[in-house]
């Protein structure tokens, strides 16, 4: 897949300019040394838990690895089939159309998200800077904040400081259409 070439190439761009090792990085970001070691060769592709670890070491978001902008720009209009897209071959499989790929400098980040049915962030909670907005279009997602579950259903939206443990399962009867927005850019 293009997708794990672009992370592994951009991952070991950034970590050569920073003057750092395979080791340095598995130590600064507690991922392992050998999974750094298969994503810099595009033998896979980390999962958005493992990519939000390697981009807060160098206070970078997912998209930085996962998009090849070659512009940027003031205004960015997009439409179905058009937009950068990722799908992520972790537990979740959950696929994203970015709305802000190509904006210069945003000071936040927006995704059309498609969840398959039994998709879910994982069994341990997600933490960082900024803010998050989750709106369901269709499907139903169960977001778990602190301890305390939201059911989430189309036309519900939820609201939260990411720097709360977070998680989230589809627990519909098929996929989930989303719309995640996540402020600050850089803190994903």
């Amino acid at each position: 897949m293009k997708t794990k070439k672009i992370v592994g190439k951009k991952l070991k761009a950034i970590r050569l300019k920073k003057d750092m090792t395979i080791q340095d990085l598995a130590k600064r970001s507690k991922v392992s040394s050998n999974m750094i070691s298969r994503i810099e060769r595009g033998l896979t592709i980390p999962s958005v838990e493992i990519l939000l670890k390697l981009a807060g070491v160098f206070d970078k978001s997912i998209n930085y690895f996962v998009e090849e902008v070659s512009t940027t720009h003031e205004v960015v209009f997009s439409t179905p089939g058009t937009r950068d897209q990722t799908v992520y071959d972790d537990e979740s499989n959950m696929h994203t159309e970015s709305f802000t790929s190509g904006l210069r400098d945003p000071q936040f980040m927006s995704f059309y998200c498609t969840v398959p049915k039994g998709g879910t962030s994982g069994v341990k909670n997600m933490y960082h800077p900024g803010d998050e907005l989750i709106y369901v279009l269709e499907g139903q997602i169960e977001v778990t904040i602190a301890g305390e579950k939201h059911s989430l259903s189309p036309g519900d939206s939820i609201s939260f400081k990411s720097h709360l443990p977070h998680r989230w399962d589809n627990v519909g009867e098929g996929d989930a259409k989303v719309i995640w927005t996540l402020s600050p850019f850089t803190t994903i």
